[in-house]
């Protein structure tokens, strides 16, 4: 078509090609408000990824959830009993064959584990393999230190190197458990173990709408930034729209509490939750709950042999 046609001239110009030359510019760093939008909606994302796991048909989807939850914590209360790193590796090399075998990602497993807590574990007691802080044979050394010999002692280092195994076993096994059983159902096994009623049902309620509330803050910001045609001043304008919007989330927070009691007493709630369904336990549940005895039993002869 031609220009007398009436085209306008900006419709007939030629694109600009994506090179660095036609579309140059800097980058604008994120804000505190949507790193930390941006971390609930990971947080979202990976509950919403537990939930896939444990639908999952793994060795440990499959235990019914009361007698996982007998057998996980008993192993627990071993780990916790345990003197001995070798031993406490054992286990949790163990831990990673019931991931193995539950059909979990072992690097995502692995990370999950070790990203927070047994790190910062080792880096608290840390000071504690010197030799100014425990005393022995030093193994690693670093100089001297008033006219005297410093460096990492062998009982400064076993102490640690027990610690942080005990630290990365126990919550293998904690997320072992909370990864393969849904939450309602493992909110179900701890209220057949006796658990407060009113906590069970106050937890199972806040995990629920926690996520529906992270999801409204973000959807908040998303509407604010697409509105928004001057440029973000930074802190000032992050922490102009926190002021803002926490009287809005409070609002909504309220309205929703209002609405899901009013559909409870609608649907029958009388104060005590119930699961749909009935769990039973069949021979494979019974199976895997001797089976955690028996390694319990030995991981405590195992050890106790080790420290004769």
């Amino acid at each position: 078509m031609s220009r007398a046609s009436g085209t306008p001239a900006w419709l007939l110009r030629s694109e600009l090609g994506l090179s660095v030359c036609g579309c140059s510019g800097t980058r604008r760093k994120s804000g505190f408000v949507e790193r930390t939008i941006a971390g609930g909606a990971g947080l979202l994302r990976n509950a919403m990824f537990s939930e896939d796991v444990a639908s999952e048909r793994g060795l440990l989807q499959r235990i019914e959830p009361r007698m996982k939850l007998v057998g996980l914590f008993g192993l627990l209360v071993v780990a916790a009993l345990a003197r001995h790193a070798p031993v406490l590796l054992a286990m949790y090399a163990a831990t990673l064959a019931l991931a193995a075998a539950s059909k979990l990602s072992i690097s995502f497993f692995v990370k999950r584990v070790w990203l927070f807590i047994p790190v910062f574990t080792g880096i608290v007691v840390l000071p504690a393999t010197l030799s100014v802080v425990t005393h022995g044979r030093i193994v690693v050394p670093l100089g001297t230190w008033f006219g005297h010999p410093f460096g990492l002692t062998e009982q400064g280092l076993t102490s640690a190197a027990l610690l942080v195994t005990r630290v990365a076993t126990s919550i293998s096994l904690v997320v072992l458990l909370t990864l393969t059983t849904p939450w309602s159902k493992l909110l179900a096994a701890l209220r057949a173990f006796g658990a407060p009623r009113m906590f069970i049902l106050v937890l199972g309620m806040a995990y629920r709408y926690l996520f529906h509330l992270l999801d409204s803050v973000s959807d908040m910001y998303t509407a604010r930034k697409s509105r928004t045609v001057a440029r973000d001043t930074g802190v000032a304008s992050g922490r102009a729209f926190v002021s803002a919007s926490a009287g809005a989330l409070f609002g909504k927070a309220h309205a929703l509490s209002e609405e899901v009691h009013m559909a409870m007493l609608a649907r029958g709630y009388r104060g005590d939750a119930r699961i749909v369904g009935t769990v039973r336990v069949g021979f494979v549940d019974a199976a895997f709950l001797l089976a955690c005895i028996a390694g319990m039993i030995s991981v405590l002869r195992i050890d106790r042999m080790l420290g004769a």
